[in-house]
């Protein structure tokens, strides 16, 4: 149990306990003040010290800038490498197939993280870092491809994209590979007739046992989003539609040994790890109609744009006047978020809607899901071990929203989309798979289904839409190939 301290957050670690990894999560911006100069011909925009929003457009301030957006995060031991763990992270959501002529690119101004937290100190400890350029092999065409594509390298594909990954760790940057060929947008059958064998040419392996991608696929989130009118028109009549189907997203994937991921390099002694994504930009950007390349360049530190760890914790548990604030939070402050999971709005709005009582407060079981990880510590039920992805003493992880992996949990051949809530140890919320059904996970969660006596009514709450409208990929990466027209 979290413990709140004088100012109503959670208490520290004890100084000196050993920590293991909490779930990171609640990320914000503080307020934002966007300037704008003229400056001769140059226009100069001063962007936020902090964070602007993450995961399909729930804050108020992330639809002006999509290319920063991330959608969603995910950690999974592979299914096909129990040694190893898949990390994915993606970016701009309901990416319209006919988005052309200029399709989706990642932005250039920006770096792209996946952060680590192996010690439960709600900081990062690795980070796995994108940044990405761009290039035009003719600028005197309007087209993003001037005939049929058949490889990365092609003279036709007249748009293309490279990244530099570095691993940032201990004060200091590596870089593990530079001018990797990015995955281009699927414009569709005539233009790029096998999309799958681009895709195959995007994936990398690199030395250390790691394997790299980044393109387009397939938006991997299966919804109903109608929860927001009115939690499914206030009677679940408006549920099963997938929301997302159709839609794509930027992905950047990584498969990486789980020894590289998990405390002193021990993935069975230390295998729970915490996961998240955010991104950067810079503090001030300037587009000029002089420049040549047509693109902006950005001065100045680096400031967090948008940050992601658990699904729908900002969208559904976190305030409108909160969100942006939350997206600037690093996970080591998320204390200040607490009572939004202790005593969730959700809870109570089910309760006005559907009648179904809402569980007592403080809501000790939604801390342990989305602030320290799951054991039976911290829950007083027993699941599929004494730890499943927190230490057996909760007290001595700093509460944060990750998503948090025990590694050591193997890949399971026949998933229960409900995870840990169906029984299977090796899903959400331990860690989140990509067929992982987040939000009837999270809607049970909500109504108590972790906690004894939970109502017959609960367990069977969700949204009827229990799996991606494409079947994913049995490799590396996992992602279902993005839809064309």
């Amino acid at each position: 149990m979290i413990e709140p301290d004088s100012t109503g957050g959670a208490r520290r670690p004890r100084a000196g306990s050993r920590t293991r990894p909490a779930r990171r999560g609640i990320a914000g911006i503080a307020g934002i003040a966007a300037v704008t100069l003229g400056v001769g011909s140059a226009l100069v925009a001063l962007s936020p010290a902090a964070s602007m929003a993450s995961s399909h457009r729930e804050a108020p301030l992330v639809a002006a800038d999509p290319a920063i957006d991330n959608t969603d995060t995910y950690a999974f031991v592979s299914p096909d490498d129990k040694n190893s763990v898949t990390l994915v992270a993606n970016w701009i959501p309901f990416e319209d197939p006919n988005g052309g002529p200029n399709f989706y690119p990642f932005a250039n101004d920006a770096q792209y993280d996946i952060n680590i937290d192996n010690d439960g100190d709600a900081k990062p400890d690795i980070t796995y870092r994108w940044t990405f350029s761009s290039s035009y092999k003719n600028p005197n065409t309007f087209l993003y491809n001037t005939g049929v594509v058949t490889s990365l390298d092609d003279p036709d594909l007249n748009f293309t994209q490279t990244y530099r990954l570095e691993v940032v760790s201990k004060g200091r940057s590596t870089v593990l590979a530079d001018k990797v060929p990015v995955a281009p947008s699927n414009v569709g059958k005539t233009s790029m007739p096998n999309y799958a064998a681009l895709r195959n040419q995007a994936v990398k392996p690199l030395p250390s046992g790691l394997t790299t991608f980044a393109g387009q696929a397939d938006d991997p989130f299966f919804l109903d989003l109608h929860v927001f009118d009115l939690l499914y028109g206030g009677n679940l009549s408006e549920i099963g539609k997938d929301t997302l189907a159709g839609y794509n997203v930027n992905s950047i994937a990584l498969k990486v040994p789980a020894s590289l991921l998990a405390l002193k390099g021990d993935a069975g002694r230390n295998p729970v790890v915490g996961v998240w994504s955010t991104t950067q930009r810079r503090s001030t950007t300037m587009v000029s109609p002089t420049n040549s390349s047509g693109r902006a360049m950005g001065f100045g530190q680096w400031s967090q744009v948008s940050r992601l760890g658990s699904p729908l914790v900002n969208e559904v548990i976190i305030p409108v006047g909160q969100k942006d604030r939350f997206n600037a939070s690093t996970p080591s402050r998320d204390a200040q978020f607490l009572n939004y999971v202790t005593d969730p709005e959700l809870a109570r709005l089910f309760q006005t809607f559907y009648k179904i009582p809402a569980p007592k407060t403080p809501r000790n079981d939604l801390v342990a899901v989305f602030l320290t990880g799951i054991s039976k510590a911290n829950l007083g039920v027993d699941l599929t071990s004494p730890t499943l992805n927190a230490d057996a003493d909760p007290k001595d992880i700093a509460p944060s929203e990750e998503l948090r992996l025990n590694m050591s949990v193997p890949p399971t051949a026949s998933p229960n989309r409900l995870g840990v809530v169906g029984g299977d140890a090796a899903g959400f919320p331990n860690g989140r798979r990509l067929t992982d059904d987040v939000v009837d996970v999270e809607l049970q969660a909500v109504e108590g289904v972790l906690l004894p006596g939970t109502p017959d009514a609960v367990k069977g709450l969700g949204d009827a839409v229990n799996a991606n409208n494409i079947p994913f990929l049995g490799t590396f990466p996992y992602l279902a190939l993005p839809n064309s027209r």
